[in-house]
């Protein structure tokens, strides 16, 4: 069957005044997981990405570590991340935020997962996009990249986007996307499968490009 192979971007620059660019750290990331993929056999036929810019340095990086030429990858919005930073500050616009919500990894992570709890309830008054756009506009990016794209279509996303995609796929309840996006490692590969009339999982947040010699300092989340 056709594979859908869907990466998250490598790490970024958390804490920064730029997120959206990838750390040098990142950068390693995305060429080993190209490496790895490659050792692997995967040779895609088409290549997706969202538009930020964290999404196309990935893709480069991996493009470089399969030795392909990076070919142009179609853009799709719907694999952008949500806003998580204009979404925390619209959650606490009224009352006082917790300390280092956007600076520091606990206290963010934490009060992330709590406002999307909020946000998918539509407790989260005037965010960034609603719940509803960011499901649909993922759907639509998923639809894309399955309607005749090739036989392995690559793609590279964002932790919500993605986790949104494995909720979906296996008919989820909404709090479990916040769950999956939480555990998703920097260059997690994940894999579907389907056909005209099929969509399967059938891989969730691989690290083939890690093992035990380099687990330190190449396993990251944000």
């Amino acid at each position: 069957m056709p594979e859908l192979i869907v990466v998250r971007h490598a790490q970024a620059s958390f804490g920064a005044a730029n997120y959206d660019v990838l750390s040098d750290l990142g950068h390693e990331q995305s060429f080993e997981l190209g490496k790895a993929l490659a050792a692997q056999g995967v040779r895609p036929d088409a290549f997706f990405i969202g538009a930020q810019r964290r999404h196309r340095e990935t893709y480069e990086g991996i493009a470089r570590g399969m030795g392909l030429k990076a070919a142009p990858a179609m853009i799709h919005t719907g694999l952008n991340e949500f806003d998580f930073k204009e979404l925390l500050n619209a959650h606490y616009r009224h009352t006082p935020p917790p300390e280092h919500m956007h600076t520091e990894r606990k206290s963010h992570f934490r009060t992330l997962r709590d406002t999307v709890l909020a946000w998918q309830k539509g407790e989260v008054v005037d965010p960034p996009e609603t719940w509803e756009a960011f499901t649909a506009r993922v759907e639509e990016a998923r639809k894309a990249m399955i309607s005749g794209a090739g036989q392995s279509v690559l793609a590279v996303s964002s932790g919500g986007a993605i986790g949104q995609m494995l909720a979906a796929c296996v008919d989820a309840p909404d709090a479990q996307q916040i769950k999956l996006q939480l555990q998703m490692k920097n260059c997690a590969v994940n894999r579907f499968v389907f056909s005209p009339h099929s969509f399967y999982l059938h891989g969730y947040n691989e690290t083939p490009h890690i093992h035990a010699s380099n687990a330190d300092p190449m396993l990251t989340y944000s």
